[in-house]
């Protein structure tokens, strides 16, 4: 017999303002993405060197798990291997590709070079957050709620997580957009299903 699975902590990056939980956490008038990001993550008040050489696929990641992990602790169960990710977006590291491309002219980038490959965020956070448990990013032309969904509860049911960040991370020049849920074996919340977890897009 299957579990049933809760979706603890949501959180929604998107128009210059992030949700936790359906209750607004920041907003910013900043004009651009980048300086809204920055903005972000200067309202979190701690000190992280690393932020100012991300990409902005990883800021945004970075940033949208943040704010849903500081939600509430123990994600992780004391036991980084039992706590992964499951992603997905549409432009995979397109952002960050082009950007590369404009520096090969001259002088190609190893800064930008590092961030040609969607799943560098899920390493950002992993390292943030010392998760150590699986993980899988996808590419999808739209956020496939069922796919994802069922991916995770097969996860789960067979023990190789017990908890999981799931959802939707991308960005490509000036569009952006993350929702990111925490999905716990042993919590409280709504249950995880492909019917809830569209409700929060």
């Amino acid at each position: 017999m299957e579990e049933k699975f809760k979706i603890t902590s949501v959180v929604s990056v998107c128009n210059n303002r992030i949700w936790l939980n359906g209750k607004l956490a920041f907003e910013s008038k900043e004009p651009d993405v980048a300086r809204f990001l920055l903005s972000a993550f200067q309202n979190l008040k701690i000190s992280y060197p690393k932020f100012y050489k991300m990409d902005g696929l990883s800021k945004l990641g970075w940033i949208a798990a943040e704010y849903l992990l500081n939600d509430k602790p123990g994600f992780a169960f004391n036991d980084n291997f039992s706590a992964g990710m499951v992603l997905a977006n549409k432009n995979a590291s397109l952002d960050a590709d082009l950007k590369y491309y404009q520096t090969v002219a001259s002088i190609p980038s190893p800064a930008l070079f590092v961030y040609t490959l969607p799943n560098i965020v899920m390493g950002e956070i992993s390292i943030r957050h010392k998760l150590k448990g699986e993980n899988a990013f996808f590419i999808q032309e739209e956020f496939d709620a069922d796919f994802i969904a069922q991916y995770v509860q097969g996860l789960l049911n067979n023990n190789i997580l017990q908890s999981c960040i799931c959802g939707w991370v991308d960005l490509l020049n000036e569009d952006y957009k993350a929702v990111l849920m925490r999905v716990e074996k042993n919590g409280e919340g709504v249950e995880f299903t492909s019917q809830n977890m569209l409700t929060y897009f």
